[in-house]
């Protein structure tokens, strides 16, 4: 090993993985020339369309933008990790049911971001679109102008746009409504 490369340890999708790259590898790099993981699209290669989103640590990021030495220990989480084996993620499921893709370069990244944007106003997030953030305000409503301002970071060149949005409302209702049922109380 040189000085011009690292061994880093990551958790990509559930399995540990060892990997020697060279230290201005970018994470998308290493997920696709590295581990084959060939799910995660390389778009701009500039942060700006969300095609190569992956969740990092649980929280959603453009791996283009984060060298693999970076985020040595992390986990990581890519398109191929969002399904529970056969079973496919609530997400996963809406794309379909709403027809939230056309040519479907976009998708893995749009999954990725709906997924933790689900997660993030469950939390009580607020976004841009947030009219009132004050904590005591809870989470608005996942309404059309919320879902556009969150999933903003994610381009669509085919214009699946409100299909998309209709997707990720669906998947966060099911969460929602699968939460009441475990008995989970769900963020307000």
């Amino acid at each position: 090993m040189s000085h011009h490369s690292s061994t880093i340890s990551l958790r990509v999708n559930g399995e540990d993985r060892s990997l020697t790259v060279d230290n201005r590898t970018t994470l998308l790099d290493a997920l696709r020339d590295d581990l084959d993981l060939v799910g995660t699209k390389k778009g701009c290669d500039q942060g700006q369309c969300g095609a190569c989103t992956v969740l990092l640590d649980g929280k959603r990021a453009v791996s283009c933008l984060q060298f693999a030495v970076g985020v040595d220990g992390s986990e990581v989480t890519t398109v191929e990790g969002i399904a529970d084996g056969d079973r496919l993620h609530p997400v996963q499921q809406a794309f379909l049911d709403f027809d939230g893709y056309q040519c479907g370069y976009c998708t893995p990244g749009q999954i990725c971001s709906a997924v933790a944007v689900i997660e993030e106003h469950a939390a009580g997030w607020p976004s841009a679109a947030t009219e009132d953030v004050r904590p005591e305000a809870g989470a608005p409503p996942l309404d059309a102008a919320e879902i556009r301002e969150r999933m903003s970071g994610n381009l669509c060149r085919c214009g699946a746009h409100n299909s998309i949005v209709r997707a990720v409302a669906q998947a966060a209702t099911m969460r929602e409504a699968e939460n009441t049922v475990s008995g989970t109380e769900v963020s307000a």
